[in-house]
């Protein structure tokens, strides 16, 4: 096989996996994405892990469409198809499967045992998600200390306006890269 057929395979591997992981949604897989992206395969960077991930948070449609960014810069226009189909397809048809042997048993009590207890793995899940690119866009070595400083007033700051009033975070997303050009550049 040639080195771009088997940069597709790890491709269509790494991502149906992370598809089936998925349980509450693409952002709790997000810390094993950043992992097998960034520090197993390279494909990208940890800032452009971040970034793109911004700009999936920013852009309209699912926000982990963004995956297929990240295929872009692995293989090209093909490892951006096959990307999107590995996360998107055996997530879509576990549901399928699962949802129907789910509704038949819609009257047994372990049913609604098994959905409490689901309930916060998937919110741990998402807040190891929300903690991983956190960091990643928070706290880089290779800038200044006095950087990092000011990209994590921007998160805690972020954190404090969603806690304390309901905004738009696409709004935050593009009034802090406004400042952050501003005042980082």
């Amino acid at each position: 096989m040639t080195e771009a057929m088997n940069e597709l395979v790890e491709l269509l591997n790494v991502f149906a996996v992370l598809s089936l992981m998925a349980v509450g949604g693409g952002t709790a897989v997000i810390p094993q994405m950043e992992h097998e992206t960034v520090a197993v395969h390279h494909w990208v960077s940890s800032t452009q892990f971040a970034s793109i991930y911004s700009l999936g948070q920013l852009a309209p449609g699912p926000n982990m469409s963004m995956v297929g960014i990240i295929g872009y810069h692995a293989a090209g226009a093909a490892g951006f198809f096959l990307v999107l189909f590995a996360f998107y397809f055996p997530a879509c048809m576990l549901t399928y499967v699962v949802s129907h042997i789910w509704d038949s048993y819609r009257d047994n009590p372990w049913r609604d045992a098994v959905q409490r207890g689901l309930a916060p793995i998937t919110i741990g899940l998402m807040l190891a998600g929300v903690y991983a690119v956190g960091k990643t866009a928070s706290f880089n070595l290779d800038r200044p200390l006095w950087f990092n400083g000011v990209t994590l007033g921007f998160g805690l700051a972020i954190v404090v306006l969603l806690f304390w009033k309901r905004i738009n975070p696409a709004i935050l997303i593009l009034a802090c890269g406004a400042i952050g050009w501003y005042v980082l550049r």
